[in-house]
């Protein structure tokens, strides 16, 4: 059973007047677990950070049918949080308050859910982006989760641990590559290195998904009434990546493979009727996808 509920966190400083922040958030009841969404607030992109190299037409087009403009994006961020009666899992952590000043704000959503940064038991990513992996630190660069054990794909930590990969990465991302290696530099000794098709926990199971980052990786959650998949950036849109799969996205690093990933996963997530977790999909970012007469559809909710 999927719900929906509105949290308010009320935020003052000496500053300036209290204010009142709304945070969006879905539920689903998976039996004897239970999954959130929590906003780490969203992204501001130039558009073509997404949609460039796309047929611009038929781009335009298929963007304008979701009322988007194609100039900025401001994708939300969706952080999913699973709780099994055992264990509190966190899939990525946000981007933390050096990011963008739209982003960063899921002490805030913790918070109005009356959950503790001690409460999280463990933390797997998806990769290591900015707005994935840089709340993963304190002011003090120490873990902002104290209690938690930390995964991360094997492939994914290596890349961006390569003291090369600042400089390959290209000049529009080389602070991406430099944010990383500082955060995973912290917890390398103690960070589990996941293969494709491990087992994290009982029930939740490691997919690699390459191409967005080399070591990207979605995770399935099994065992309860309905499948679920947290698909992390693999399927980054609700729009021209439902619709269009296998056009190359300007946020991808290795573009073709990307795309490669992106038909394949859509075709098993329709096939094996999954409920999908989006990292940027809108509206608590937890829906289905399903084939459209070109390519498929997102639909949120259940």
């Amino acid at each position: 059973m999927l719900t929906r509920r509105h949290f308010l966190a009320a935020s003052s400083s000496l500053l300036a007047a209290p204010a009142t922040r709304l945070w969006a958030a879905s539920t689903l009841d998976l039996g004897g677990a239970r999954l959130d969404t929590l906003s780490d607030g969203n992204l501001t992109l130039p558009g073509d950070f997404i949609l460039g190299g796309m047929p611009q037409a038929e781009m335009a087009a298929i963007v304008a049918k979701y009322g988007l403009p194609t100039d900025q994006l401001t994708p939300p961020c969706n952080v999913t949080l699973w709780r099994d009666g055992t264990n509190t899992v966190l899939f990525d952590v946000g981007a933390g308050p050096d990011f963008q000043p739209t982003a960063g704000k899921l002490s805030e959503a913790m918070e109005a859910l009356g959950l503790a940064v001690e409460d999280v038991t463990h933390v797997v990513f998806t990769h290591a982006h900015p707005d994935h992996i840089w709340g993963l630190l304190d002011e003090f660069d120490e873990p902002v989760f104290p209690n938690a054990e930390f995964a991360i794909g094997g492939a994914e930590f290596d890349y961006w641990t390569d003291p090369d990969t600042v400089n390959t990465i290209g000049e529009a991302r080389t602070t991406f590559a430099v944010g990383a290696a500082r955060r995973l530099g912290v917890i390398a000794d103690s960070v589990r290195r996941l293969a494709d098709g491990e087992e994290v926990l009982p029930g939740l199971i490691a997919r690699l998904t390459p191409g967005h980052t080399p070591g990207h990786l979605s995770f399935d959650i099994e065992g309860g009434p309905v499948p679920v998949t947290v698909l992390g950036d693999a399927i980054g849109n609700h729009h021209v990546a439902f619709e269009r799969p296998e056009w190359a996205s300007g946020s991808d690093q290795d573009k073709d493979m990307a795309a490669a990933t992106r038909v394949a996963l859509l075709d098993r997530l329709v096939a094996e009727e999954r409920v999908i977790v989006g990292y940027h999909l809108p509206e608590g970012g937890v829906g289905r996808a399903e084939r459209a007469e070109a390519g498929y559809r997102y639909n949120a909710g259940l």
